[in-house]
């Protein structure tokens, strides 16, 4: 099923955006998954992590329950922790999997209806509604893809899209 026409852009680049996170984390070893291009920067892991976290908000306001103890260490404002505290990067591409299946089936059924009352409070919507926020997440979601992207190339692999 297709999703409602307020909130079909943002499912269409989420669905995109699947393709380039596998693509962007494809091959890495454990040590690539946690170097950091700069003390101010993020890892990868830290990337991957915060993606499935945002995933999880995202099925959050739409309401839907899916959590992993560990996303806290990828919430919005979280300081960099010791690579032993994040989970292995096993586990991110599991929750990555996971979530990716959780919140597809959530943007095909939620109804037009659903998508049209006020977004969450503090969070940036497009249209002031629920649909603008899920928009918003996607846009949020596509700027960090583009950092694994990023990341990829920094760390000496092939590009990711192009």
């Amino acid at each position: 099923m297709p999703a409602a026409s307020q909130i079909a852009h943002a499912a269409g680049s989420y669905r995109f955006n699947d393709g380039l996170l596998e693509k962007s984390i494809e091959g890495l070893t454990d040590e690539e998954w946690h170097r950091r291009p700069g003390e101010c920067a993020n890892a990868m892991i830290w990337v991957a992590g915060h993606i499935v976290w945002a995933r999880s908000r995202t099925l959050l306001f739409m309401g839907k329950e899916w959590s992993r103890p560990w996303l806290p260490l990828f919430a919005r404002g979280s300081n960099v922790a010791d690579a032993g505290q994040y989970p292995s990067p096993e586990e991110i591409v599991a929750a990555w999997h996971d979530v990716k299946a959780a919140l597809t089936v959530a943007l095909e059924e939620t109804t037009a209806e659903a998508l049209s009352v006020p977004g969450p409070e503090k969070l940036p919507s497009f249209d002031g509604m629920l649909s603008g926020a899920v928009s918003f997440m996607a846009w949020h979601e596509t700027y960090h893809v583009g950092q694994a992207a990023f990341l990829r190339r920094w760390l000496g692999h092939g590009q990711v899209a192009g």
